[in-house]
């Protein structure tokens, strides 16, 4: 495993700047955001894709830095019921799969994207209940007439520029948010289809990241470092579906938080054994959304406790059996 961190939280900084600051921390790998909901300050498409001397300029800023690419991500919504606004989303994730064949980057991190309740609807409709009929009915359409259709020529595209891994982030608001909708488009698109476990999105949902791992071993493509914080007095009475503002930490259910400010390190250190065991070598990226830090001290306490925590070397043989 190699500690890793999504840099679009220090889009603040040029490039140089950003990898030269995370290389003193001890940061082996970065994500890379290319646009669509996620900034793509560090690599503009534009500026890139059409100069292949920027490219290798790109790269040898990273050698310098010691750093490695482990994913260009450019979450968005490509099933969007507004046609030209999944246009500008598909767009964004084809050029992000040429962007990834130039640096010969093998992961892409996206979302499922989420259509709406039918063919003239305007804005996406996120399916969570089994009655009354017209929502199982509505899920199903979304899956069958757009979801799968989509990602199977999408997958295509990705396949062409070298991409091997589309990676999930199962995350509420889309047609993918758990385990279970990860296997099933996976099932129906082909094994190019994986998971970008980030448990802060499984944790306040009533998952356990550990049975989610578990679940999806072999299918775990990248991994986010981010904690969710439930507050028992908040959810004791309004329970967890949220819908107020991430600012107003205090008058929420749950919030995001660094690593370690949600669960602790014995909770951690399980998640990590876990990835060990279901086979994950990839990079452990931080991916700072904390309303209660800084960016500088939400990475810098993450960059801290996961070095503590991770496993980097090859296990022995069971010389004591």
């Amino acid at each position: 495993m190699k500690l890793g961190v999504l840099t679009v939280p220090l889009q603040h900084l040029p490039a140089n700047e950003a990898f030269a600051y995370l290389s003193s921390l001890g940061v082996q790998a970065v994500e890379l955001g290319t646009g669509g909901y996620t900034n793509g300050n560090h690599l503009p498409l534009e500026v890139y894709l059409n100069d292949d001397e920027k490219v290798k300029e790109f790269q040898k800023l990273l050698d310098t830095c010691h750093l490695e690419v482990a994913a260009l991500s450019c979450h968005g919504n490509p099933v969007h019921p507004d046609k030209t606004v999944a246009e500008g989303y598909h767009q964004v994730f084809v050029d992000t799969c040429r962007m990834a064949q130039k640096l010969g980057v093998e992961t892409v991190v996206t979302f499922s994207g989420c259509p709406g309740d039918c063919p003239e609807s305007k804005r996406p409709n996120w399916v969570t209940c089994a009655w009354p009929s017209d929502y199982p009915e509505t899920l199903e359409w979304q899956w069958n007439e757009v979801l799968i259709p989509y990602w199977k020529e999408a997958a295509k595209i990705a396949t062409s520029c070298g991409v091997k891994k589309i990676a999930f982030e199962m995350h509420p608001g889309f047609c993918v948010y758990n385990p279970a909708t990860l296997l099933r488009l996976r099932a129906a698109v082909g094994d190019i289809i994986g998971a970008n476990l980030d448990p802060s999105h499984l944790i306040w949902q009533g998952i356990d990241p550990v049975a989610a791992i578990r679940e999806l071993k072999g299918a775990i493509y990248h991994f986010h470092a981010k904690d969710t914080k439930i507050d028992p007095y908040n959810t004791a009475k309004n329970g967890v579906l949220d819908t107020g503002s991430f600012n107003s930490v205090a008058s929420r259910s749950w919030a995001f938080r660094t690593v370690g400010y949600g669960n602790d390190t014995g909770y951690w250190k399980d998640i990590i054994s876990n990835l060990r065991m279901a086979g994950y070598e990839g990079a452990i990226s931080i991916e700072h959304e904390d309303g209660l830090m800084s960016v500088r001290e939400g990475l810098e306490k993450a960059v801290s406790f996961l070095k503590d925590i991770l496993i980097t070397e090859d296990p022995t043989a069971a010389w004591w059996a």
